[in-house]
C-alpha cells in the first residue's frame, strides 16, 4: 500500500501508509507536505511512521515537524495510540491537549476519531497558525 488521497467528510486527506518511511526530520515532513500540497488539506500520519524521538519533546523534532505543517497551511493528524508516551511526559500531554483544542494539529487514537473530527469540523481555511 502507498500513501493515498481520500475524501473524508468533504475533506481531502492524504492517508499515509503505516509501513511507509519513518518521519524523523524536517525534510521528511516537507516530503509529506509536498505530496499533499496541491490536493490535500490534511495529512494523516500513523504513529508507526513517526520516529520515537518525535514524542520526546526535548529533541525538538515534534516542534520542527509540526511547524513545517503550520507554515505550509496543511493540517496534520497523528493517528494511533500514544498512551505509553503520554504516561511519562507531562509536557507531551499538555502539547496533545493544546493541539487537540485547535484546528491545525490533532492527535487522534484511530481513523474513526479522525472521521468524527472531520464530520464536526469539515473543511476549514488553511489560515496561518503559529506554534510557540
Amino acid at each position: 500500500m502507498t500513501d493515498k488521497l481520500q475524501e473524508r467528510h468533504g475533506v481531502q486527506v492524504l492517508m499515509c501508509d503505516p509501513s511507509g518511511p519513518v518521519v524523523a526530520t524536517e525534510q521528511d515532513a516537507l516530503d509529506l507536505i509536498g505530496a499533499a500540497l496541491l490536493d490535500a488539506e490534511i495529512v494523516a500520519v500513523p504513529v508507526s511512521r513517526l520516529d520515537e524521538e518525535f514524542f520526546s519533546l526535548s529533541t525538538r523534532i515534534a516542534g520542527e515537524i509540526m511547524q513545517k505543517f503550520v507554515n505550509y497551511k496543511i493540517r496534520l493528524a497523528v493517528v494511533g495510540d500514544i498512551s505509553h508516551y503520554l504516561e511519562t511526559s507531562d509536557a507531551l500531554r499538555a502539547l496533545v491537549h493544546e493541539s487537540n483544542t485547535a484546528s491545525h494539529i490533532w492527535f487522534l487514537p484511530d481513523i474513526e476519531a479522525l472521521d468524527a473530527r472531520l464530520q464536526v469540523t469539515g473543511a476549514k481555511s488553511r489560515g496561518p497558525v503559529r506554534l510557540t
